[in-house]
């Protein structure tokens, strides 16, 4: 039996490295290497899959790849991070990312759509940011797959 997982670990979240969303970028690589990612959410997607990837200077294919073969723990993945050609790990591009993350709003309609899945109002009394709307989206999803 097979079971897969909602990613847990919030956008909002950074390892050693300091850096927003990497720990979710790589739970989200290693479960869908595993073939445990729930339905619905790609290993590296769109978003701030993107957003991190392009603005550390790092490969989408290279990242999977070493993912798949190494299986790596985080500490070990952020050892990877700083190891690659190219990688831009200053403090002023890590904040520069970090600063993005946090400033990200979604869409109207993604807005609503979260909220409504939740039963919450859409009537500002939440925060709007994409980091705590995708929390509820998880939080939801995982109590849907799992304890409902």
């Amino acid at each position: 039996m097979s079971e897969t997982y909602v990613p847990l670990i919030s956008s909002g979240i950074a390892g050693p490295l300091g850096i927003l969303h990497l720990p979710r970028l790589w739970l989200k690589a290693s479960l869908e290497a595993a073939g445990k990612l729930a339905a619905g959410y790609p290993g590296i997607g769109q978003g701030y899959d993107t957003m991190v990837v392009t603005a550390l200077g790092l490969n989408p294919e290279a990242i999977v790849q070493f993912i798949k073969e190494s299986k790596p723990t985080y500490p070990q993945f952020e050892a990877w991070v700083r190891q690659q050609p190219g990688v831009n790990l200053t403090k002023a591009n890590i904040h520069k990312l970090n600063t993005s993350i946090i400033g990200y709003i979604h869409k109207d309609e993604t807005r609503k759509n979260i909220l409504a899945a939740n039963g919450l109002p859409d009537d500002g009394s939440v925060l709007p940011d994409a980091v705590s709307l995708n929390n509820l989206d998880d939080w939801f999803e995982f109590h849907q797959a799992v304890l409902k």
